[in-house]
């Protein structure tokens, strides 16, 4: 698999590739075509994520009010619990993440 080859995408909807999953360590690829999180929606997961951006411009908030404009190359680490939410994803060129959750902290 190559983290860049983009197949065809499901219309106004992130499509995610769970690449590795064993003792407690979720590693995948998640495509965005300009997608942000709902209104008011906050994520607070159980466990840690560390997440890079590949490819395309993002911006994500964070629970106590900041906010990171992401570009390539760009990677953030959320503990676990920690309130987060995708304000905003390009769509051209698709946003190419990598992302890893587990006991990362």
């Amino acid at each position: 698999m190559n983290l860049f080859h983009i197949p065809e995408l499901p219309v106004n909807q992130e499509k995610s590739d769970l690449l590795i999953e064993d003792h407690g360590v979720v590693i995948e690829r998640i495509i965005s075509t300009g997608q942000s999180s709902p209104e008011g929606f906050w994520y607070e997961q159980e466990r840690d994520e560390w997440v890079a951006l590949l490819q395309g411009e993002a911006v994500i908030s964070r629970d106590k009010g900041k906010m990171i404009k992401m570009k390539p190359g760009d990677w953030i680490l959320i503990p676990a619990f920690e309130k987060h939410r995708v304000e905003m994803t390009s769509s051209e060129p698709p946003c190419i993440w990598l992302a890893v959750h587990g006991k990362l902290t």
